[in-house]
């Protein structure tokens, strides 16, 4: 009988749910005819941001759990859970994912998906000519425009933060450039 209790409930909150998302669709749906190219780009736009996000949550969602996982088994759980929970400015690690398609740069203690890409332009950037100033101007603005989720989940608001440097330092640490 505790279980048809729990089935009814969980069923109520789907449905919540569902109707709740069908309301926001007609109301998005409704307002789409109104919207000038510009807004219809920005939402698209928008629509991807949040998608990729969703993905990152997951993913770091997967990192905590492995972590929680392997810090259960480790003999020296204060001293891991310690390390790795401890809060971090900057950016202090990047490993290549699983697929080797890509890469993940570790900021705040939370990771963020790169393509190879992606990895392959900053670390040009990093690397390329001018005073730090200047490349720390170059890596923002590549960044602004191609990669704004970075500066909002690591606080860098303009190429002044020294953010910029220690990410400029890790890359040019594990990436040369071939000439």
């Amino acid at each position: 009988m505790a279980k048809a209790t729990k089935s009814k409930t969980a069923a109520k909150g789907t449905a919540k749910k569902s109707a709740a998302a069908e309301n926001l669709s007609k109301e998005l749906k409704g307002l789409i005819p109104k919207l000038d190219e510009e807004g219809l780009a920005f939402l698209v736009k928008q629509a991807h941001v949040h998608l990729y996000n969703m993905q990152v949550d997951a993913l770091n969602q997967t990192i905590i759990k492995d972590a929680q996982r392997k810090d259960a088994n480790a003999s020296k759980t204060k001293k891991t859970i310690t390390v790795k929970t401890g809060r971090n400015d900057g950016f202090s690690d990047i490993k290549i994912s699983e697929t080797g398609s890509g890469y993940h740069l570790l900021c705040n203690n939370q990771w963020i998906a790169f393509t190879t890409g992606e990895v392959t332009s900053m670390v040009k950037i990093a690397f390329g000519e001018g005073t730090e100033l200047e490349v720390k101007g170059r890596l923002y603005n590549w960044l602004a425009r191609e990669r704004s989720d970075l500066l909002n989940a690591a606080g860098i608001a303009d190429k002044f933060d020294d953010k910029l440097k220690t990410l400029i330092s890790l890359l040019k640490k594990n990436f040369k450039l071939k000439k």
